[in-house]
């Protein structure tokens, strides 16, 4: 049995639309399957994100908690700065010609003290 051309046509039109439809279908599936795991993807994205606006809220509140400590050792050494040089200006440098004259006496309270400690511990 011959085909006509008609028939040879009609046979390879469908023989066509056959597999177009079998790629759509298989593509489609894909397509499910690619959107199952995009939503998976996402919710995940979304938990991520939640807990990355946490992160931030922390560091946030620990960069403050920071900022403050260091305002506070900065005020600190301000003051040690300030009451080293009273010291120096103020106390030691008149003292300077005091100490040649308060040293003896200072070592001799020391040991008279240091052995008074030593005849109680006996």
């Amino acid at each position: 049995m011959t085909l006509t051309l008609n028939q040879a046509l009609l046979l390879v039109l469908v023989l066509c639309g056959v597999a177009a439809v079998a790629v759509f279908i298989v593509l489609a599936l894909q397509l499910k399957k690619t959107a199952a795991e995009a939503e998976k993807t996402l919710v995940e994205y979304r938990e991520l994100a939640k807990n990355l606006q946490i992160l931030d809220q922390t560091i946030k509140d620990k960069l403050e908690i920071l900022s403050q400590t260091l305002e506070a050792a900065r005020k600190t050494a301000r003051d040690v700065s300030r009451t080293t040089f009273w010291l120096s200006a103020r106390a030691f440098r008149p003292a300077v010609k005091w100490w040649p004259l308060l040293t003896p006496v200072l070592r001799y309270v020391w040991r008279k003290w240091k052995q008074r400690k030593e005849d109680r511990n006996v």
